[in-house]
C-alpha cells in the first residue's frame, strides 16, 4: 500500500461570512491566538507523515505565501535585536515542508479545487484538509483517518454528530457497521431533516484515492453546470466501491463560523500558561 505523503488544502474561498475583515486578508490567515489557521492545518498534515502540501489559491490570497516564504528583512532584524525565540518561529515556517501552490481562477468550488491538484497527486492516495475544521486531540485527526485508510484501502471521510437543526447544514452520511468499521451506504447534500434518520454529519478532512479525480471530471452540480462538487463525486463513486466514515476522536471548532472561532481562539489562549491566568480574569469581569 502506498504511504500517504501528500496534503491538498483548498484556499480559494472568499469567506464572505467575514466581511469586511476578508476583504483584505484570507480567512485562511485569522489567527488562533499567533498562528494563522492555514499553519495549523500545515503542521497537522506534517504530523500526520505529509512530505508535500500542495494549497489552492485564488486571487487576493498572497498572504498565504508570503507567510511560509522567507523574510529576510525581519529574521536580520531579530537577529540583530537578540530575538532568537521569534527568529526560530519565523525561519521555521519556511522549512515545515515542500509548500507548493496552484491557482483557483474561478470559484468553481470544491471539487474543482482538488481536480486542479490532479498532475501533482498523480496516481497516490492523498490527505485532504479544509480550512474550517480545526480539531484539537492528542492525535491529530489526519493521522486517524491515515490509519483508517491504511486498513481499508480506500476513501475515507471525516464525520460527527449533528443535532437535527444542523443537518441541512452538512453533508449528511448513511452508513452500516461491520465492526469497527463504518462503511458508507448513501451520501446525501444538505437534506431536510425529513429526508433521512442519519445525524453523521461530513466535516473537512478526508483521505481520497487517485480515481476521485475521474468522477470530478465528470461530476455536475445539481444546481449550476459550471460548478464542481466534492459531494456529487462522492455520490458517483460510492456506486462503484467501498467509501468509509470515521468519527475521529477530537474537540472539533468550526472556524467557518464567527461564534466557533472565537471559542477556538479562547480555547487555544487557555492552553498557554503566558495567556491563561490574564484571560481568565478577564472573562470573569465580562
Amino acid at each position: 500500500m502506498q504511504k500517504i505523503r501528500k496534503c491538498v488544502i483548498p484556499a480559494a474561498g472568499m469567506g464572505t461570512r467575514f466581511l469586511p475583515a476578508t476583504k483584505a486578508l484570507p480567512k485562511e490567515m485569522f489567527p488562533i491566538v499567533d498562528k494563522p489557521v492555514m499553519q495549523l492545518l500545515v503542521e497537522e498534515a506534517i504530523a500526520a507523515g505529509c512530505e508535500e502540501i500542495i494549497i489552492v489559491t485564488g486571487r487576493s490570497k498572497r498572504a498565504i505565501e508570503d507567510h511560509f516564504d522567507s523574510n529576510p528583512e525581519l529574521e536580520q532584524r531579530l537577529d540583530n535585536s537578540w530575538k532568537f525565540d521569534y527568529l526560530r518561529k519565523v525561519k521555521n515556517l519556511n522549512e515545515m515542508a515542500n509548500i507548493v501552490y496552484v491557482r483557483q481562477p474561478y470559484p468553481k468550488w470544491d471539487g474543482d479545487a482538488i481536480l486542479r491538484t490532479k498532475n501533482l497527486i498523480w496516481d497516490e492516495p492523498f490527505l485532504v484538509l479544509f480550512w474550517d475544521d480545526i480539531i484539537d486531540n492528542e492525535v491529530c485527526a489526519a493521522q486517524q483517518l491515515i490509519e483508517k485508510h491504511e486498513e481499508t484501502n480506500a476513501p475515507v471521510i471525516a464525520t460527527v454528530w449533528v443535532e437535527e437543526r444542523e443537518v441541512s447544514s452538512y453533508g449528511m452520511l448513511e452508513w452500516e457497521c461491520s465492526g469497527n468499521t463504518t462503511k458508507v451506504t448513501r451520501f446525501i447534500e444538505k437534506p431536510r431533516p425529513s429526508e433521512t434518520d442519519s445525524r453523521t454529519a461530513v466535516i473537512g478532512k478526508y483521505v481520497l484515492t487517485p480515481d476521485m479525480f475521474a468522477y470530478l471530471e465528470s461530476a455536475s452540480s445539481s444546481v449550476w453546470d459550471w460548478e464542481i462538487r466534492l459531494a456529487d463525486a462522492f455520490i458517483s463513486m460510492l456506486q462503484d466501491r467501498d467509501i468509509y466514515g470515521l468519527e475521529v476522536e477530537w474537540t472539533r471548532y468550526d472556524t467557518g463560523d464567527k461564534v466557533w472561532y472565537l471559542k477556538a481562539c479562547i480555547a487555544y489562549a487557555m492552553k498557554d500558561e503566558t495567556l491563561k491566568h490574564d484571560l481568565q480574569d478577564f472573562i470573569k469581569t465580562l
